[in-house]
């Protein structure tokens, strides 16, 4: 009798043990997998060693969660088994029913949702906590687990299927965007945050083709155009640069800013006596800037850290041939990020966006569809084209006439007016 009591005791203690390995294996895996990476690299950085291992544990997710659910597996099966073997020998035949009734409900209750709420309330925490000993159940199983991935990665491909554990499913891109959207969907992120945001994290997707001022709407000076005619058009422009062009427009030959050219007007009619006929005398060339090309494939990450390195804030952009496409500024990069940026020389403007008592909006075709989608929270698509009217021709394929409409991507799509080949007005409406 003294026997079977110590061997009863024995018994419910190592089932009792094997409970609380289950549940540190199960909190631990949900810990090292619900922990944000980047809260623990903030917390590693500030010295946490618990959180740097942390860190390398999961470095390798598929040895990490093969190592875990092997030791979870091994302490739940095991605990059965001598559980079984323990009603049984009370019960007879019926205590296996009876034996994994209970052992069901322990393992649910004290061995799975317990400790996964609790590393689930604070998951960094909890991973620190535990990645010691976390470290040397990998290592001890390290053999097991390679075994099993290889036999597990050997069946997979008999169906065709190829593993890259390695690889993150989502960029740190898509992460963190879906994050902003999720937390502004909730009101916890504004959408002025989120947009900003977002605008940095897609400069390395956007080129410098997709912000740029057309050619069409630039302000250039003809070298060979009257001195007096040049400094009128310099002194009354909004602009502080102004392309200097030689023969024909799109034969830029230098830069010309507005101070340069008035250090040497001054330095001329001060030279002069006073007299402003001494401007004669100024050789627009001397004053101009050489120009900066770059090409209209540029990443815009590139481009703002090409213009801060050598300190320009003013490229003129080229296609494959070398032709002039259009202008862009280190302001024109900034204002993808923290919106419209005006200046007291700036021309006053009025909203872009007309809305209309139908719930449709009316606005310029030449609106791109990056900032219409800002301003209206939209998810138009901007792969096929940078502007609404872009847009608008692509999906349908011409050249629309005014008075033509167009559904598609969830809207209907109306031009109000087109000039030559351009849509310049558009009226848009959900549908």
């Amino acid at each position: 009798m003294p026997s079977f009591d110590t061997a009863l005791l024995l018994t419910a203690g190592a089932i009792i043990a094997l409970l609380v390995l289950s549940a540190f294996f199960s909190g631990s895996e949900t810990a090292l997998t619900a922990s944000s990476r980047a809260k623990l690299r903030a917390q590693a950085d500030k010295g946490s060693k618990g959180a740097e291992r942390a860190l390398a544990l999961t470095e390798d997710g598929e040895r990490l969660i093969g190592s875990v659910l092997l030791g979870n597996n091994l302490v739940n099966i095991l605990a059965t088994s001598l559980a079984t073997a323990l009603f049984t020998r009370f019960f007879g035949d019926s205590g296996v029913a009876l034996a994994t009734l209970v052992m069901t409900l322990l393992v649910l209750i004290f061995a799975e949702v317990l400790p996964k709420t609790y590393a689930i309330t604070n998951p960094e925490t909890a991973a620190s906590r535990v990645a010691t000993p976390i470290r040397l159940i990998v290592l001890i199983f390290a053999p097991m687990v390679s075994a099993v991935r290889l036999l597990v990665r050997g069946i997979l491909g008999l169906f065709g299927v190829r593993t890259d554990p390695d690889s993150a499913i989502l960029s740190y891109h898509e992460e963190i965007a879906g994050a902003l959207a999720l937390g502004h969907s909730e009101g916890t992120v504004d959408k002025e945050d989120r947009d900003r945001l977002l605008g940095a994290l897609d400069l390395a997707h956007r080129t410098v083709e997709e912000i740029m001022l057309h050619r069409s709407q630039l302000q250039t000076v003809d070298v060979d155009a009257p001195i007096a005619e040049i400094i009128a058009q310099s002194v009354n422009s909004t602009h502080s640069r102004l392309p200097a062009w030689k023969d024909e427009p799109e034969n830029i030959v230098g830069v010309i800013h507005s101070r340069d050219l008035m250090r040497e007007v001054h330095r001329l009619v001060t030279a002069g006596g006073g007299s402003f006929d001494a401007i004669e005398k100024l050789d627009i060339m001397s004053v101009a800037r050489s120009p900066y090309f770059v090409p209209e494939t540029t990443p815009l990450d590139e481009q703002m850290r090409q213009f801060l390195q050598q300190r320009r804030h003013f490229a003129l952009v080229i296609d494959e041939y070398g032709a002039l496409l259009g202008l862009i500024t280190l302001e024109d990069i900034l204002e993808e990020i923290v919106g419209e940026i005006v200046d007291e020389h700036d021309v006053p403007t009025e909203n872009p966006i007309t809305r209309l008592e139908n719930g449709a909006i009316e606005i310029e075709g030449a609106m791109t569809i990056r900032d219409l989608n800002r301003a209206m929270d939209w998810s138009l698509p901007d792969d096929e084209a940078n502007t609404v009217a872009g847009l608008v021709i692509h999906e349908a394929q011409m050249i629309p006439e005014a008075g033509q409409v167009f559904q598609f991507h969830g809207f209907r799509f109306s031009v109000v007016h087109r000039a030559e080949n351009r849509i310049t007005r558009l009226r848009i409406r959900p549908m």
